[in-house]
């Protein structure tokens, strides 16, 4: 017999604005306990030291979780120049120095070489695994982790300020794997110096932005109810990029039971289904047929 899980049924997104100190991890166990969801998982890890927006599925909107991860993701960077860390970020030991600081022109004239695809090595301290082990785990131990190379994207990286010769302020729109603190210390490289990651902050996930999060600390007082549902997005909502498409009731019927249905005339791809204004199932379609890829167990609205 299957056990039952704990909890309620809470199905949406409650968009987390995490602190810094604390692990994703650790705002999943908070937000569960205010929520007092059965199901629960977070859209993208934050490093314990960046802060930001960690969107947090509750209930049904798990199954949309490969769809936030996969999105584009913006963070506000301070990268400090002149000293390299064991962890490209201010919580490692420093292992390099450098006296070299660049200059307003060196930064705008090797930024470019940084926008696009590019070849990226992962900091030793990462939770990749290699051979079932996290490579945080083995640099701990004093091993080097056989990390590999791999190539991410970034769509855009601009130069906010200096405030002053040791620091300097970015933007970066990224896709998916990126690491900010890699970014970091090979910018540094390029233009002749060391650096690390002194700050961090993800300010936008997909559709998620910062001006949708709520401190973490603060959901069990968000508004009159337990769980704060005044906080709560529609499943939805991750799935803004993904085209609608309208079924009839029988259609929607045979896709909740695992069917294809015919949709002739219809662009192949991935969908949103809908049957009124109540999302039924994520499908593809391929050549006029629709087949339910992820079917989605939610009140009507």
């Amino acid at each position: 017999m299957a056990r039952k899980r704990r909890g309620l049924k809470v199905d949406g997104w409650i968009i987390v604005d995490k602190p810094r100190g604390m692990t994703s991890t650790q705002a999943i166990g908070k937000t569960r306990r205010a929520t007092q969801a059965a199901k629960l998982g977070h859209g993208g890890t934050l490093d314990p030291e960046a802060t930001g927006v960690l969107p947090m599925a509750l209930g049904e909107a798990t199954k949309t979780i490969p769809y936030c991860q996969d999105a584009t993701k913006v963070y506000e960077v301070t990268v400090r120049w002149g000293q390299a860390t064991a962890t490209d970020d201010a919580e490692g030991e420093v292992i390099e120095t450098s006296d070299h600081r660049p200059d307003a022109t060196a930064i705008a004239e090797t930024l470019p070489a940084f926008i696009g695809t590019i070849s990226q090595m992962p900091p030793l301290f990462s939770a990749l695994k290699v051979e079932g082990q996290r490579a945080y785990d083995l640099a701990r131990r004093g091993e080097t982790p056989d990390l590999k190379p791999r190539d991410v994207r970034i769509e855009a990286i601009s130069h906010r300020d200096s405030p002053d010769a040791d620091h300097s302020r970015f933007e970066v729109t990224c896709g998916k794997g990126t690491y900010i603190r890699s970014l970091a210390r090979d910018l540094a490289v390029a233009l002749r110096t060391v650096g690390h990651v002194a700050d961090l902050r993800r300010t936008r996930v997909g559709p998620f932005t910062e001006s949708m999060a709520i401190c973490v600390d603060k959901l069990a007082e968000y508004g009159n109810e337990t769980p704060p549902f005044g906080a709560l997005l529609p499943v939805e909502t991750a799935l803004d990029d993904i085209p609608a498409f309208a079924v009839t009731e029988t259609q929607a019927s045979l896709l909740r039971q695992g069917q294809t249905v015919e949709v002739p005339e219809t662009s192949n791809g991935t969908v949103q289904v809908r049957h009124d204004r109540n999302l039924v199932a994520l499908g593809e379609v391929e050549e006029g047929i629709l087949r339910p890829v992820r079917v989605f167990n939610l009140m009507e609205k």
